[in-house]
């Protein structure tokens, strides 16, 4: 590990990026309008020309990515009756750190009669990493949810291999108000080592968690007629009003031609910006 001194770590962490988006929609007349928008540091929202009834938001990084210290908050709130279909312009992309970890918070809330896709592109590690993220929902009995995370370790078809690093991703679920999923992962320290194992992602570097609220024996059933027409590993399971499906694949193309299999069987088409 690179030793860096207490004069140039104080310096590093004062140029740390910030960013944050707060975004609220709301139905008016049927259609889904922005209520608030907050943009601070290098987040930005973009609302591109969509047909349909949903309301669509592309967040960007102005930065290109994140490194050690970096956070970042985005908070997406879904009044009653809207629609909105939110994710990325491109995977983001978490660099090497000296020393202390990357932030990034997510906290998505649907309003009873509401709807909410959020699918984001992947996030990408890379050597020597840091990256703690936490995911926190809320969804009022009668919302909809739909929300699909990839995290890809390295980029093999660049040449590029995570060994060594740190990824803390903790996830809280609450259904009218009710905590019904509660999921915490950690990898540190020698990362390649850990997916290799069969218990853990069996030679994988591509995973990603899909979750579906409410989880209906529909949800479940829809995703387990693709049968073995997966990439990689595909496994679903309902409870508590929710549905889960896991992937674990060998890199992001296989991760990413799966995740699109799934929400297409679940009635889903993700963004544009996923197929450019």
């Amino acid at each position: 590990m690179l030793e860096v001194s207490p004069q140039s770590s104080a310096t590093f962490l004062a140029n740390r990026a910030t960013g944050h988006i707060g975004l609220s929609v709301v139905s008016q007349g049927g259609v889904t309008r922005r209520a608030r928008v907050d943009e601070h540091g290098s987040l930005r929202v973009r609302f591109p020309n969509v047909t349909g009834d949903a309301l669509e938001a592309v967040i960007v990084n102005t930065g290109g990515g994140m490194t050690g210290g970096d956070r970042f908050s985005i908070d997406l709130a879904v009044g009653e009756g809207a629609h909105l279909v939110a994710g990325t312009a491109a995977a983001e992309k978490i660099y090497r750190s000296t020393g202390p970890a990357a932030e990034m918070d997510v906290t998505l809330k649907v309003a009873a009669g509401a709807r909410l896709a959020w699918l984001p592109q992947e996030t990408i590690l890379f050597d020597r990493t840091s990256l703690a993220r936490r995911i926190d929902v809320d969804v009022a009995e009668g919302g909809w949810l739909l929300m699909a995370e990839g995290v890809v370790f390295g980029r093999t078809a660049m040449g590029e291999a995570l060994n060594e690093g740190s990824f803390s991703d903790r996830w809280r679920v609450r259904l009218g108000g009710k905590l019904v999923y509660a999921d915490t992962a950690r990898l540190d320290g020698a990362v390649a080592e850990q997916l290799a194992r069969r218990a853990v992602a069996n030679d994988g570097i591509a995973m990603a968690t899909v979750l579906i609220v409410p989880g209906t024996d529909d949800v479940l059933e829809h995703v387990r007629a693709l049968g073995d027409t997966f990439a990689g590993e595909v496994g679903i399971s309902a409870w508590n009003g929710i549905a889960v499906a896991r992937f674990v694949a060998k890199d992001g193309a296989a991760l990413r031609r799966d995740l699109i299999a799934v929400l297409a069987a679940l009635g889903t088409s993700v963004p544009r910006l996923w197929l450019q």
